[in-house]
C-alpha cells in the first residue's frame, strides 16, 4: 500500500488555493472539487471519499468573497449573476487548469470536476468558454449562468447533471442547463435526486455508478 503522499494541506502556489489528497491506494483517477457559497474547499471532500475512495482529489477554492462567504463568481441576486466576474473568474480557472495537471500529473480527459451549486455552475460556465479544457464533469444543483453563450463545441464532454427534486429555489432551472449544454454537443445525463439543495448520499451514488460507466466505456 503506498504512503500517504499529501495531507490536504492549503496550497497557495498558483492562482487558485487548493487541496491535494491522496489516498495510501491510488487508482490513478483524480477528482477536482469546486464547492458551493458561503463555504471552503473542505466541504466536498467526504462526498468524493464516498465516490472514489481510491482517487486523488484536488479542492481548490473559490477567490471572491461574498456576504461574508467564498464564491466562485459575484451574484446580483440568488439567481442572477455579474456577468464579468463569471467571465473573469472562468478566464483565470481555465488558465490555472493545465498548469494544476502539469504539477500535480494529471490526465485531463480522464479527470473529472465535481462542482456543487456556484462551484458547478463555474464548471459549465468554463466548458462554454473554454470548450475541449474540460471534458468529464459531474454538475450538482446547477443551473446556466451565462447571459450570453458563446458558439462551442462540447462534442467531446461527458456530464451528469444531478437535480434535487425539492430545490425550489435552483431545480426548475436544471433542465434548461441539460438543453444548454446537449444544444452544444455534450453527452448529457440528467438525474433527479430525492432532496432539495443540500447533497448527500443518493448524489454520491448515482456519481460514483456514473463514473464507472465512463471508466468502462471511454469518451468517445
Amino acid at each position: 500500500m503506498a504512503e500517504l503522499l499529501e495531507n490536504g494541506a492549503l496550497r497557495s502556489d498558483l492562482s487558485f488555493q487548493y487541496r491535494v489528497y491522496q489516498p495510501q491506494d491510488p487508482n490513478g483517477e483524480a477528482l477536482v472539487l469546486l464547492h458551493g457559497s458561503g463555504v471552503d474547499e473542505t466541504t466536498l471532500v467526504p462526498l468524493a471519499r464516498e465516490i472514489a475512495p481510491r482517487a486523488t482529489l484536488i479542492a481548490v477554492r473559490g477567490r471572491i468573497s461574498q456576504d461574508e462567504g467564498l464564491r466562485w463568481f459575484a451574484r446580483i441576486t440568488p439567481t442572477r449573476f455579474e456577468q464579468h466576474s463569471i467571465r473573469v473568474e472562468a478566464d483565470a480557472f481555465a488558465g490555472f487548469i493545465p498548469v494544476l495537471a502539469t504539477q500535480h500529473p494529471l490526465d485531463l480527459p480522464r479527470t473529472t470536476f465535481l462542482g456543487y451549486s456556484n462551484g458547478a455552475n463555474l464548471v459549465s460556465s468554463v466548458m462554454l468558454l473554454h470548450p475541449g479544457l474540460i471534458e468529464r464533469a459531474a454538475l450538482l444543483r446547477a443551473m446556466p449562468v451565462l447571459d450570453d453563450v458563446p458558439a462551442a463545441d462540447l462534442s467531446k464532454a461527458q456530464l451528469l447533471v444531478i437535480a434535487g427534486a425539492a430545490d425550489v429555489t435552483y431545480g426548475p432551472f436544471a433542465p434548461a442547463l441539460v438543453a444548454l449544454l446537449r444544444d452544444h454537443g455534450a453527452n448529457v445525463e440528467a438525474r433527479t435526486a430525492a432532496s432539495g439543495h443540500e447533497f448527500g448520499a443518493e448524489d454520491a451514488g448515482v456519481v460514483r455508478e456514473w463514473l464507472a460507466r465512463r471508466t468502462a466505456s471511454p469518451a468517445r
